[in-house]
């Protein structure tokens, strides 16, 4: 198991080929830090070069699972001139990069993940206590969760990517109701919008997030989930389904002759469960990334 002592806002746990990555600031209902941010991306360097992990699961220490950015600065809170001093004359070229988000720079991390992420949202998610959340794969909540993308109420605009996230998750009208309002909701409105896949009492959070994990990892190709997820995410911006026909279509011609595929259908048809070998790490089609580059990573 990876050592956790390296990180002092989260934990980093692994038991049985699944990754816990715990918010761990319980007197501050885990507030969102600077810190946490580069724990996080950390957290997830990890996972992603761990080929005995198959899935994340993500949540909260204490009663809360994020209340969102730390508010210790007052007023100066968003001011990132106030915070570091720097002077940016633009918000463009090469001052963009000073700039930079913290939320979105850890929800861009998650989006490149490699394996599948799953939240288990165990009490209040504000601000980019929810934002976080969202290029999560699989969100499962606890009945005393509360969500906020009280954004408009600070003041400022939804980050960490949410403004293109929100509306794939949950469409444009109700992203753009709960943005606009800036009001705190219920568990209950966020299952009936599809922010979060079910709901759980307290106790029961963990083991259904685990639950999903274990299927995952027991039963699936960690190649076939690593590619699956990057073709499913990335698909939601294409202009034409030809584009997913084309990827789809170089995908299945190079798994289709790989050990993987033959280890699925071979122990499908013996009626045995499958040993599947390969590695995310080494194993993924040549054509991976087929995707542009983007400035950041």
């Amino acid at each position: 198991m990876p050592s956790t002592s390296r990180f002092t806002q989260i934990r980093y746990d692994v038991a049985d080929r699944v990754a816990t990555v715990t918010l761990n600031r319980p007197d501050k209902l885990n507030a969102f830090t600077g810190t946490m941010m580069r724990e996080i991306i950390a957290a997830m360097d990890l996972a992603d070069t761990d080929d005995g992990v198959r899935a994340v699961v993500f949540t909260g220490a204490g009663r809360g699972y994020c209340a969102g950015a730390d508010l210790a600065s007052g007023g100066d809170t968003f001011d990132g001139t106030a915070r570091s001093g720097t002077v940016v004359e633009s918000a463009d070229g090469d001052d963009l990069e000073k700039i930079r988000d913290g939320g979105g720079r850890v929800t861009l991390r998650l989006f490149e993940s490699r394996k599948p992420l799953i939240g288990a949202i165990n009490g209040a998610a504000v601000g980019v206590g929810v934002t976080m959340t969202l290029p999560m794969d699989i969100r499962v909540a606890s009945t005393a969760a509360k969500f906020g993308f009280v954004f408009a109420r600070r003041g400022i605009v939804p980050e960490a990517c949410s403004s293109w996230f929100l509306p794939r998750v949950v469409g444009i009208s109700k992203a753009a109701e709960w943005c606009f309002s800036g009001r705190v909701f219920g568990a209950d409105e966020a299952l009936t919008a599809g922010l979060v896949r079910s709901l759980h009492e307290p106790e029961e959070l963990l083991p259904a997030a685990y639950a999903l994990a274990q299927e995952i990892a027991t039963s699936t190709s960690a190649v076939s989930i690593a590619l699956t997820r990057q073709m499913l995410w990335r698909m939601l911006g294409a202009d034409h389904p030809m584009e997913a026909h084309i990827v789809d279509s170089r995908a299945i011609w190079e798994l289709g002759r790989g050990p993987d595929a033959r280890e699925g259908v071979t122990s499908f048809l013996e009626k045995r469960p499958a040993a599947f070998a390969g590695s995310p790490t080494s194993d993924m089609p040549d054509f991976v990334p087929w995707w542009a580059e983007r400035p950041f990573r």
